[in-house]
């Protein structure tokens, strides 16, 4: 397997998800608490939570969901920009879609003590999205059954975050996964507006048999 950044991301991922599996204080000190960044001045947990998971399998389907929609993105960059600047921009573009995710919940629940959130999964939905406006007509698979256009499933998953995330009945920080995909797109139209229309062009050719 090549050490590219995205597998380097995901190994870290996995070391500090151990280590907080392991050491409880770790645990709840990373974690995404909006009542102690706003009243303990805890701004690092922006980032640190996403480097920590619940479980192994919380763990297990974002890296897996990473390794393949990173490499992506950090091809298109590193293509676009060089390797070295293109890495560089890859690595700053994951954790903002991290930190960017998770702003408007902390707004939501900066004085809710009991608030509580983790895992990369803003910075993935990111990668994921970014992808999507790249090549919108490339099969994702859900558990290797279900496989639709990329943009078929993004508007779904969209609309079912949007719902859950009024709902707010389940314990998963939909906003999270609503805000990092929105990063994602914004971010890929800033680097290149044209993408905007090579989207709707191939989705414009897309046919269902």
């Amino acid at each position: 397997m090549e050490l590219s950044a995205t597998v380097i991301l995901i190994l870290i991922t996995v070391l500090t998800s151990y280590q907080a599996w392991k050491k409880p204080e770790l645990m709840e000190r990373w974690m995404f608490t909006p009542y102690a960044i706003k009243h303990r001045k805890q701004w690092d947990r922006f980032v640190l939570s996403g480097l920590i998971h619940k479980d192994s399998m919380h763990l297990l389907f974002n890296m897996f969901t990473f390794f393949f929609f990173g490499r992506v993105i950090e091809m298109y960059l590193s293509y676009k920009f060089g390797s070295g600047l293109g890495i560089a921009i890859y690595v700053l573009f994951y954790f903002a879609a991290i930190v960017v995710a998770d702003i408007p919940t902390y707004f939501k629940h900066s004085d809710h003590s009991y608030y509580r959130a983790l895992g990369a999964s803003g910075g993935v939905a990111a990668t994921v999205f970014a992808s999507i406006i790249l090549m919108p007509l490339s099969d994702i698979c859900l558990f290797g059954i279900l496989c639709l256009p990329g943009f078929a499933l993004g508007v779904m998953f969209l609309i079912y975050s949007v719902v859950k995330a009024r709902q707010g009945d389940d314990g998963i920080n939909h906003d999270a996964h609503l805000f990092g995909a929105l990063f994602g797109i914004i971010f890929i139209l800033i680097l290149s507006p044209s993408s905007a229309l090579d989207f709707f062009e191939q989705i414009k050719s897309f046919r269902i048999f």
